[in-house]
Order: C-alpha cells, then sequence, then structure tokens
C-alpha cells in the first residue's frame, strides 16, 4: 500500500493543522478524489484556536462504514483503504498533524493540535526522529492524562488490574476508547538495542536526589506509560534517503531497498493496531465522526489551554440532558397529583435511574464529578418544579372535590321530604369520594375545612330538620281535625288531632322553645316514625329518589 512517506522538514510549515489524506468515501467515488488531501481543522488568524474545514468534513461525512483514524505527527500521504475488523467493514483515514514546534506558535497551540490527534484517533503515529527526549515524553503528559481519566475506571469497574487489561474492554463496556500508541523512531542504526529497549529506557525513572519538580511530572509521565505498555508498539524505520531535501520528488524504486521493506513491515504493523473509533460505546459513521470532532474542538478552544476537564465537561453536556430526560420521563409517570410521600419515591426511584445512566455513558473519572454535581443540581430543580405542580394540581382537585362537597350539603338542606337517613347517606358519600379523590400536598389543608363544613352543615340540618318537622306535625293535627269533624265526622280522630295539637304548642311554650322538645324521648319515636314512613315500602313516598352527582357520576341517596 506504501501510505507511509517521509517528507521534507520544510513541509512542517504546513497551513492546516489536520489533513485528511486518504478518504474512504462511498465507493465508485473517482480515483483522483481520493488521492486528494483534504484539511479538516485550521488554525484561526492567530494561530491560538483551532476551527473546522468544510472542505474535507464534507468528505468525511460520505462516509456510512464505521471509521478508524490513524493520527501521524509527520506528513503522510496514501490510498483510502477499507479493512474487514472482526467481519464489519471499516473504512481508514489517515490524518496528518501540523509539525511541532513551528516558528512563531506557542506550545498552547502545540497542546491543542496533540490533544486532538489523541482524542480522535483510533491509532496514533508518534514520529521521533533517531531518539526519544524528555521534551517528548513530557509531550504524551495528555495523552496520560486523556488516559486515566476516559479509560481507568472501566477496568476497575470490572474488576480487572489497571495494568493487566487497561484497554481490553470493548462494545458497550467503553464509553470512549483510547488511541493506541505507535512509537515510530527513524535511525539507520540503533547501537546493538532494540527499538523496544530504546523506548523502555527511556521510560525507565531518571534519580531526581534534589527534588526537582520537572523531574518528578516527567517521572510521573514515564510511570502512566509504562502502564500504558501493553496498549503502545515500538518500530524503527531506516532513512528512505541520503538526500533528504529531494524525498518528495523521488519513487520507490530510487529510495533504499531496506527503507521499503521496514516501510512494508510498518504497513502491516499499523493495520493489525486498527480498530474502529468507539465513543459511547459504539461506532461511528462519517456524520457522527465529524460531529464528534466538533465537540472535541468546541473542548479545546473552550480554555486558555487544552484540559481533560473541558473536555469532559464538553462530552458530558449531552449526557446530561439525556439523563434529565430519563428523570422527567419517569417523573412524569407518577400522575400528579400524589401525596408527598409517594412523589418522593418517585423521585428516589428516577433519580437512581438517571444516575446509573450517566454512571454508565459518562466520560472522565476525576473531572466527572462536577458534571454529576451539575446533574444533581439539574435534578433538585425538576424536581422542586414537579413539587409546585404537584401542590398546584392537589389543591384544584381538592377545591374541585371540596365545592362538590358544599353543593351537594346545601342540596340537602332543602329536601321537599326532610330525612335524616338521607341526609346521613349523603353526608357518608360526600365524604368518602372527598378521601378518596383529594389527594396530595394540600389534602391536610382541606380536611380541615372539610371537617369544619360538615360539621356546620349537618348542625343546621339537625335544626331544619326538627323545625320543619314540627311544623308538619302542627300542620297535621290541624288538618285531622277538619277531618274527623266536617269529612269523617269521627268524633274520637277530632279529638286525638286537637289532643296533638295542644302537646305541640303548650310544651314548647312551656319550655320556652321548640328545641327543647326535640330531646323529650317522645320526640325520637316521632322521628323514628317519620323515617320509617319516608322510607316505607308500602307507602314508597321515597319512590321518586334524591339523586346527587359524585364524581361526575349520578347516585341515588
Amino acid at each position: 500500500m506504501g501510505w507511509l512517506r517521509a517528507r521534507a522538514p520544510a513541509a512542517l510549515a504546513a497551513a492546516a493543522v489536520l489533513w485528511l489524506l486518504a478518504v474512504a468515501a462511498e465507493r465508485g467515488a473517482d480515483a483522483g478524489e481520493l488521492e486528494r488531501a483534504f484539511p479538516i481543522v485550521e488554525p484561526d488568524y492567530g494561530h491560538t484556536k483551532l476551527r473546522l474545514s468544510k472542505e474535507g468534513l464534507k468528505a468525511i461525512q460520505r462516509i456510512k462504514t464505521p471509521i478508524a483514524a490513524v493520527s501521524v505527527c509527520i506528513w503522510v500521504w496514501g490510498t483510502p483503504i477499507e479493512l474487514d475488523i472482526d467481519g464489519s467493514i471499516v473504512s481508514v483515514l489517515y490524518l496528518d498533524t501540523e509539525g511541532f514546534e513551528s516558528v512563531g506558535k506557542s506550545n498552547v497551540y502545540d497542546d491543542r493540535i496533540f490533544a486532538l490527534a489523541t482524542v480522535l484517533s483510533s491509532v496514533l503515529i508518534y514520529n521521533l526522529p533517531e531518539t526519544i527526549r524528555e521534551a517528548d515524553i513530557s509531550r504524551l503528559s495528555f495523552a496520560v492524562e486523556i488516559a486515566e481519566e476516559f479509560y481507568g475506571r472501566f477496568a476497575r469497574f470490572y474488576g480487572k488490574l489497571y495494568q493487566n487489561n487497561m484497554f481490553g474492554l470493548q462494545g458497550q463496556d467503553v464509553a470512549f476508547e483510547p488511541a493506541k500508541l505507535l512509537w515510530l523512531i527513524q535511525r539507520d542504526f540503533l547501537q546493538g538495542k532494540s527499538v523496544q529497549q530504546m523506548v523502555d529506557e527511556a521510560l525507565q525513572r531518571v534519580p531526581n536526589n534534589n527534588g526537582d519538580k520537572y523531574i518528578d511530572e516527567i517521572n510521573q509521565i514515564r510511570d502512566s506509560l509504562a502502564i500504558m505498555g501493553d496498549n503502545s508498539t515500538a518500530f524503527s524505520l531506516p532513512q528512505p534517503h541520503l538526500q533528504r531535501t529531494q524525498l518528495c520528488d523521488l519513487e520507490d524504486q530510487e529510495l533504499d531497498p531496506l527503507y521499503l521493506k521496514r516501510r512494508d513491515q510498518l504497513n502491516q504493523t499499523v493495520l493489525s493496531m486498527i480498530k474502529p473509533k468507539i465513543v459511547q460505546g459504539r461506532t461511528l459513521n462519517g456524520t457522527e465522526f465529524v460531529s464528534f470532532l466538533g465537540q472535541i474542538l468546541e473542548a479545546l478552544n473552550k480554555g486558555e489551554i487544552p484540559s481533560t476537564g473541558s473536555l469532559v465537561e464538553v462530552f458530558n453536556k449531552a449526557i446530561l440532558e439525556r439523563c434529565l430526560k430519563v428523570y422527567n420521563e419517569r417523573m412524569g409517570r407518577a400522575g400528579l397529583p400524589v401525596s408527598v410521600d409517594k412523589l418522593q419515591q418517585f423521585h428516589d426511584l428516577a433519580k437512581d435511574e438517571a444516575r446509573r445512566l450517566f454512571n454508565k455513558q459518562h466520560f472522565g473519572k476525576h473531572h466527572a464529578a462536577q458534571s454529576i454535581f451539575k446533574l444533581d443540581e439539574e435534578i433538585k430543580k425538576v424536581f422542586r418544579n414537579f413539587g409546585q405542580a404537584n401542590e398546584y394540581q392537589s389543591s384544584k382537585l381538592c377545591e374541585a372535590r371540596f365545592s362538590e362537597c358544599e353543593d351537594k350539603m346545601e342540596h340537602l338542606q332543602v329536601l321537599k321530604l326532610p330525612s335524616m337517613a338521607k341526609f346521613d347517606a349523603g353526608f357518608l358519600l360526600c365524604n368518602q369520594s372527598f378521601e378518596m379523590d383529594c389527594v396530595g400536598p394540600a389534602k391536610e389543608g382541606y380536611q380541615r375545612r372539610m371537617s369544619k363544613m360538615l360539621a356546620r352543615s349537618r348542625a343546621l340540618f339537625i335544626k331544619e330538620y326538627n323545625n320543619k318537622l314540627f311544623n308538619w306535625l302542627v300542620v297535621f293535627s290541624l288538618v285531622m281535625v277538619v277531618i274527623g269533624r266536617f269529612v269523617v265526622k269521627f268524633f274520637l280522630l277530632e279529638i286525638a288531632a286537637w289532643m296533638m295539637f295542644a302537646f305541640l304548642e303548650t310544651y314548647t311554650r312551656l319550655f320556652w322553645s321548640s328545641e327543647s322538645l326535640y330531646y323529650n324521648p317522645v320526640w325520637h319515636i316521632v322521628v323514628s316514625t317519620w323515617e320509617n314512613i319516608v322510607y316505607s315500602p308500602i307507602l314508597d313516598l321515597d319512590r321518586h329518589a334524591f339523586f346527587l352527582p359524585l364524581n361526575n357520576n349520578t347516585m341515588p341517596i
């Protein structure tokens, strides 16, 4: 395939930061288009921040298969390839970054470029001339921090040792799979050492008897890189030609045969390391890859310097939105209004589910604490809103039931055939419907109002009931006098009627008020007789039942 080819040092002063050198686009695309190099990320005017280039993004968005990116911190060239990895077709993008330590560029700018390549790639080729310097190890600090922040928690979650299988998880077990690191050392001889030995020696701790802070930092990076050893590979590549300034113009047959052989071996090594990029437990197609690239740039450009904290915050933003959506959906099932305890139960269950989703999908292990804090704060706000809505719905429902009961009590006060049994039945049904339907935080207050209203209604009904019954008896006695004298002309009936009339009038005047009569045992007999007559199956005076609307239904009392 011949995809790796050394370039002249002058070529490192590129205008674009990240170039797409081989686009695995739609099958059958124009071959000339596929041989072009597309810029996909460019610097801004001041070379301080990064921005997307539309031309290259359109080429990537046409890719429908999963994508794996290979980034090289030097220029590369090649033709597009599609690999069959575990039975799936994967489109491989070869990406080139602008050279480091360019004239007029800040260290922060170089850090952004390296951070971009670290996060974006499936394989990161760290191309170094001749030897490994401390500055080269220092530059890998961001890659180490990214690895520790994003991937370390998954190994611990599954009970695996960090150093044994830090990057062995696949599919749904991984939220963000790291790039594999290839140390590419370009030199003609290694003085009896293999390139792997050279890398191992460079990663050994150096003595720091004077307590130099910089040496301590480099040693910490060395320790972390040593832990990442299972995820990295070392490879050496001889110089292709003595005339290095003419490399761009030379054909393969003019290059050193040993270089061509080692280049072919490097091709196979890289191909064996390639895996599709895994984000949120799934592979990315062209459109999703571009969206992912945009997220990375947003995070890297957010602060003055690139940091894992800014990456975590940006990547977790969409996850927080999904978790809040799950919380809202679960809380929506509560069916307001509900009791305070029941709403709290729904809240606890919904919050636990949102937290489980976050723990499963979130990025980062240290800086993610800030994201989980934000999630908890947003959940608190949503819960307060549900609490307020619950109070409103509860008050609305309880007020409606209270008003219905109040209307029913007023209706029972004016029955044409006053009956204590009817009132008690209506009173009971009204109270039961209120207790059943009035729920939520407003219930306690409305229960107090309901008790007072029902007590007043009952006292008023009893008073009116007795007064009406007394008046009916007075009228009844006079009617019976008329019937006994003029209709049936039955003297005993007339006498009995006059005696009833005399008793009613004399008793109330003797004891100053009619209320005193209502406590007399004789009156209780009268009331009992009246209730039996009203509900008598023979007389059937109550055949036209009084209907009271309860819960929007019509029920006979």
